[in-house]
């Protein structure tokens, strides 16, 4: 076990939504098909990367990431170009990485930050006041403690034994608490997330819930703030259980009703004979 335990209460609303979430997981499964809907898993990796850099503030449309990501040129500011490039480079790279290893969390920061800042890839030396939005609510702790902080996190997530829905909801706070870079960290928060909920389900690497909390983002940093004030992670975890029960909600639907997926009323259409005769008939 980790000498260290991350605060927490478990409570009943919590429970009830790890049981939405586990039924949704088990429907999008059955909808989705990796190898058959290239595209729509495009489109929400596109989505994710947009509303995670909205929240801090990028500008760049979902159609402008596209076109940035599919090399066109693009009327926006060149660092929030880059911002685009490197979130899209970082979440490609997301499955060789260790949820529970400094190295790979330090290389994911440097792809993150990469041209961005000088220190990208380093933890941070110096003293960060931790923002909600525009507002400085607290300072982070001193840079001395960081190293330990994050060691100890880590440790946590690679020996604990809680659901695996809890323990990324968990360290997306406790990583917000400890803000182990000097810029960065809600983006890195939201990916290292994303990084723990995909070695659960694979079907996760996928979930573009950061589009839910940016149409939420004052509830976001309420609950962080929340937390801070319990100094406990409980209503932060609640408020990302019920963003995830939503975006897996949607991204069943998308499933359901789009073009290119087998189980879509087009593809099922178009693959029976029944399908195929009527095609024929209409000709």
């Amino acid at each position: 076990m980790s000498r260290y335990t991350p605060p927490l209460t478990l409570t009943t609303r919590m429970l009830g939504l790890i049981a939405d979430i586990s039924e949704q997981i088990g429907q999008l499964s059955a909808v989705s098909d990796s190898q058959q809907a290239p595209q729509l898993r495009r489109g929400n990796r596109i989505r994710t990367i947009q509303a995670s850099l909205a929240i801090e503030n990028n500008t760049l449309s979902v159609e402008q990431v596209t076109a940035v990501l599919a090399g066109q040129r693009v009327l926006g500011l060149p660092r929030e170009i880059q911002e685009v490039r490197n979130a899209f480079a970082a979440y490609e790279a997301m499955s060789g990485w260790r949820p529970d290893s400094r190295i790979d969390l330090l290389k994911g920061h440097e792809l993150l930050m990469h041209g961005l800042i000088d220190d990208a890839g380093q933890l941070r030396r110096t003293g960060v006041g931790i923002y909600r939005g525009d507002q400085l609510v607290d300072m982070a702790p001193p840079p001395s403690r960081v190293t330990n902080l994050v060691d100890d996190l880590l440790e946590w997530v690679g020996t604990c034994d809680w659901h695996p829905l809890i323990i990324s909801c968990v360290f997306h706070y406790e990583f917000e608490f400890i803000h182990p870079f000097a810029d960065g960290n809600g983006r890195m928060g939201r990916l290292w997330q994303a990084l723990i909920l995909s070695r659960w389900r694979p079907v996760l690497a996928y979930l573009p819930v950061e589009a839910v909390i940016r149409d939420q983002q004052d509830a976001y940093y309420t609950a962080l703030s929340a937390a801070d004030r319990l100094a406990e992670a409980t209503p932060f975890v609640e408020f990302m259980l019920q963003s995830l029960s939503v975006a897996l909600g949607e991204a069943v639907r998308n499933e359901m009703t789009s073009p290119e997926s087998p189980n879509s009323p087009i593809q099922r259409y178009r693959l029976t004979p029944q399908g195929k005769q009527a095609l024929t008939r209409s000709r």
